[in-house]
């Protein structure tokens, strides 16, 4: 979809009301950027509280360093990953994404993410287990480079706004915020924490609690 003039003036109104609310989000908690990795891995189809619990359970074992996942034998991380569900096939996903980087960059994590967005995309995208969203989240988060993260909460919150159709696909709706907002990462960041405090506590699938949204002024959903 084409973005529209008016929409940067939007977004930028709907950035301010969810920021008044929430306040800086602080996101992605992690002290390394590998750990910012791994949680953007555990966190696919689970609650961060359930990947905080597997993230102190990895640290606790001394699990959460890139060589000495490597070398571990799968049944101790599945033993502390437990609480994200799926934790064999997450188990995969986390071997796979530390074998690559010290297959190819000999243990180095910031070797491959100090790469230019597109070609670092493409890099994740190519490594089991990491979709568009797991590698966006790296990229923003853990590489620190620009590019906007999408996700359920962002379809959800901004058709239920107006902006566009729910069954819009995610390269779409990525597109429509690169192309509409300058490329800030702080702000991509900030943004993106604050649409998933308001997807998380108010716009739920099917009860959300529109009276008491940041932005429920600004939406027509409730009145439907």
């Amino acid at each position: 979809m084409k973005p529209k003039r008016t929409d940067i003036s939007r977004l930028r109104v709907i950035f301010g009301k969810m920021n008044e609310h929430f306040g800086p989000r602080n996101w992605w908690p992690g002290e390394t950027a590998f750990e910012i990795c791994i949680g953007a891995i555990l966190t696919q189809s689970v609650s961060w509280r359930n990947v905080a619990k597997a993230i102190n359970n990895l640290k606790t074992a001394g699990l959460l360093d890139l060589q000495t996942m490597h070398q571990s034998p799968a049944e101790e991380i599945e033993n502390c990953i437990v609480p994200t569900m799926y934790y064999r096939a997450k188990t995969r996903k986390l071997k796979a994404f530390v074998d690559h980087i010290v297959q190819n960059y000999n243990g180095h994590l910031e070797l491959m993410l100090q790469k230019d967005v597109q070609t670092l995309r493409k890099e994740l995208l190519n490594i089991y287990g990491i979709g568009p969203e797991t590698a966006d989240s790296i990229i923003l988060y853990a590489a620190g480079k620009p590019v906007f993260v999408v996700d359920a909460y962002t379809k959800r919150i901004f058709s239920r706004l107006g902006f566009f159709r729910e069954d819009i696909s995610y390269d779409e709706l990525q597109r429509y915020f690169m192309q509409t907002l300058p490329p800030d990462t702080p702000f991509f960041n900030e943004f993106h924490a604050l649409i998933v405090g308001v997807g998380n506590r108010f716009c739920s699938n099917k009860k959300p609690k529109c009276p008491e949204c940041p932005v429920g002024e600004l939406c027509g959903f409730k009145k439907k």
